[in-house]
């Protein structure tokens, strides 16, 4: 039987069409190692990052892996004075998710969650799946079926 992480079960219950990815068992850790091992363009491959605003309010970004969070352009985003990412160890607690497995897909509660516009030119995007070595990868549109969010350039 193949290997289902709590998204990929989020998805099926949807009838959303993904394909699945896994880069268990190699060395890759950072997301341009991971879009590498699975033979994939970086600006393909996107990194979920979780943030607090001045505001207290938790948001959820989305970047292709190679590149960096403009906080200033996030934070705008969202409409907030500032933003700042989350400490590592507040990651469990606010998403259910673990540093390195964080997907927008079935966290603990619904956040805002903006993608960086570059999705846009690409058919599908890939993304963690929820768990260390594994990925999914599906379109925008169907994502949306998943989770609310809105695109905007976020990314440097």
């Amino acid at each position: 039987m193949e290997f289902k992480t709590n998204v990929m079960r989020i998805l099926d219950k949807l009838k959303v069409e993904y394909r699945s990815y896994s880069y268990a068992g190699t060395d890759a850790v950072s997301g341009t190692e991971v879009a590498e091992t699975l033979g994939q363009n970086p600006d393909h491959v996107f990194k979920t990052l979780v943030t607090i605003g001045k505001s207290k309010k938790y948001y959820v970004f989305m970047i292709p892996v190679a590149k960096e969070l403009e906080l200033k352009k996030a934070a705008h985003a969202v409409k907030e004075k500032s933003i700042e990412m989350i400490k590592s160890k507040d990651l469990l607690p606010i998403t259910g998710y673990i540093h390195g497995g964080c997907s927008p897909i079935g966290m603990k509660k619904s956040l805002t969650t903006t993608i960086d516009a570059s999705a846009a030119a690409y058919p599908t995007i890939i993304f963690s799946a929820g768990k260390i070595g594994y990925q999914v990868e599906l379109s925008l549109g169907d994502l949306q079926k998943a989770i609310s969010f809105q695109l905007a350039h976020i990314s440097q």
